[in-house]
């Protein structure tokens, strides 16, 4: 898996947590792996969350990233929906902060803005735009898997993520960057 960085991108979800994961080889990026955590079959939300973390932990450990891009929760209409993903958000920081990996969060529309120049575009056009830049063959069933994807593009041609997402480096300064979010 030689390259100059590795990204793991993540799109969490309570339903489904999607992933992509790319490395940056001389500028080009290159497909590492894609794919989803299914979470449909557990009924108890905190065993949902127990699996997010455990998932998220394996990627780092077997791929090595040197970077987290995560998408921001955003708020809908349900404020309930929204602390659930939070929290799917949460744990998955958690195993990144665990191996000592640094995060960047995005919001939904940047991620967007970077792959396809919208802010808007629909999950469909991101995905199509994916399958040119990291040369995929076909699109994945579930476009969870595309949005996590994504995020570690977005990343990427976020230099990483200096000049618009947010760093944090362990418990802390996610903290001191977020006041309004402590328990």
């Amino acid at each position: 898996m030689a390259g100059d960085r590795i990204i793991l991108g993540i799109d969490p979800g309570t339903s489904i947590t999607g992933y992509g994961i790319i490395s940056i080889e001389k500028s080009q990026i290159k497909l590492i792996a894609i794919g989803i955590i299914k979470l449909n079959k557990l009924d108890n939300h905190a065993l949902k969350l127990k699996r997010i973390f455990e998932r998220t932990l394996g990627l780092i450990d077997e791929f090595n990233p040197d970077s987290l891009a995560i998408e921001a929760p955003f708020y809908g209409k349900n404020v309930q929906s929204m602390l659930k993903l939070g929290r799917a958000q949460g744990v998955s920081m958690a195993a990144a902060l665990f191996r000592d990996v640094p995060i960047f969060e995005y919001a939904p529309k940047k991620i967007k803005q970077s792959v396809t120049g919208s802010g808007n575009a629909s999950k469909e056009q991101v995905a199509k735009m994916l399958q040119t830049l990291c040369g995929l063959k076909e699109l994945p069933k579930d476009l969870d898997a595309t949005d996590g994807l994504a995020a570690a593009v977005c990343h990427y041609f976020q230099k990483g993520g200096t000049q618009s997402g947010k760093s944090y480096t362990d418990w802390k300064a996610f903290i001191q960057e977020n006041p309004k979010r402590k328990l």
